[in-house]
């Protein structure tokens, strides 16, 4: 029998995941197997939104950002009885398994399918880079990218006005985003969730720069900083280190322009990679698993384990980010 596999695309889009998309079909249609595409995520899924996808539907989609699929949030899936409904229809449709994109909620409903006898295969893609199993996750490159990008700009104005500009990133439990745009950027100080901060070191560091002879001055700070240590929002930082330094203070908050952008080539390297895998992994009727990037090898995980592992932040680079922005 002709072996069917579903693919959809869960959570938070994150670019790559169009290259991760069509990597799955054109493997898998090179395999004589179908693919039945379907939308916006889970909700899709009991909704029954799909399509059979061919060598077509994928035609020039390697470049473009988001989600071709969609995505949406689907809380009905956290309950056993939405996850026995998703069952219920990959039996009807004929789906044999199933490719799912997104993060480790989205890695929760794989979990709960393949338990119930669905092989699921999971593959990272956020621009956080908070899944604990793999070095790096579709879309991470390219977000880093476009906050550099996107700081840079921000640094022709500083440096015009002898400002200190802010800058929140995303990420609210994992700070990589901001650390490694903020060593990219030059910025004077980083503040991610996982390192505790003091406004104190902070001023400090910038009246010793100010002392040296530069006027202007660059502060990433990862959006879950805020809301801690009575810090209500990066306006409130900015405040801070205006009155105590005496340097005019700005802030911006980059927001969602971070998801958004063409993926750049490390991450359609990754995500065709990734995608391939996911396809040889199914069609030998293994499911269950995480696919992820370990020491520039593409490998796979038991998802329960996968979720299970702890992630740990890159303390030696965060020091490293800390000497050299003097």
């Amino acid at each position: 029998m002709q072996k069917t596999i579903g693919i959809l695309t869960s959570g938070g889009d994150a670019p790559g995941m169009n290259a991760a998309v069509r990597s799955v079909v054109r493997t898998a249609l090179y395999k004589g197997m179908r693919v039945i595409g379907i939308r916006r995520g889970y909700s899709g899924l009991l909704a029954r939104d799909m399509v059979e996808m061919n060598l077509r539907s994928v035609c020039d989609t390697l470049h473009r950002g988001g989600t071709v699929l969609y995505s949406a949030r689907c809380p009905e899936f956290r309950d056993d009885a939405g996850v026995e409904r998703g069952k219920e229809v990959c039996v009807e449709i004929g789906i044999d398994g199933l490719v799912v994109i997104g993060g480790d909620g989205s890695f929760r409903g794989a979990r709960d399918l393949s338990i119930k006898g669905i092989p699921c295969i999971g593959i990272p893609g956020t621009i956080d880079n908070d899944i604990a199993c793999s070095d790096y996750t579709i879309g991470f490159d390219t977000a880093v990218n476009t906050v550099m990008d996107m700081v840079d700009k921000l640094r022709d104005t500083s440096q015009s006005h002898d400002r200190c500009t802010i800058v929140e990133v995303m990420g609210r439990r994992c700070g990589d985003i901001a650390l490694h745009s903020g060593i990219a950027c030059g910025a004077v100080a980083i503040l991610v969730p996982e390192v505790p901060f003091s406004i104190d070191a902070i001023v400090e560091k910038m009246q010793r720069t100010l002392s040296t002879g530069k006027k202007h001055f660059i502060i990433i700070v990862a959006e879950g900083v805020v809301n801690v240590n009575g810090i209500g929002s990066v306006q409130d930082i900015a405040n801070e280190i205006q009155a105590r330094t005496g340097v005019e203070a700005r802030s911006t908050i980059l927001g969602h322009v971070q998801r958004g952008g063409a993926p750049t080539a490390r991450e359609r390297v990754l995500a065709s990679e990734m995608g391939h895998y996911a396809v040889e992994l199914l069609e030998q009727g293994i499911g269950n698993r995480v696919i992820a990037s370990k020491d520039n090898k593409i490998v796979d995980y038991d998802i329960l384990e996968a979720l299970n592992m702890k992630r740990e932040f890159n303390k030696r680079l965060y020091q490293i980010a800390d000497e050299i922005s003097i």
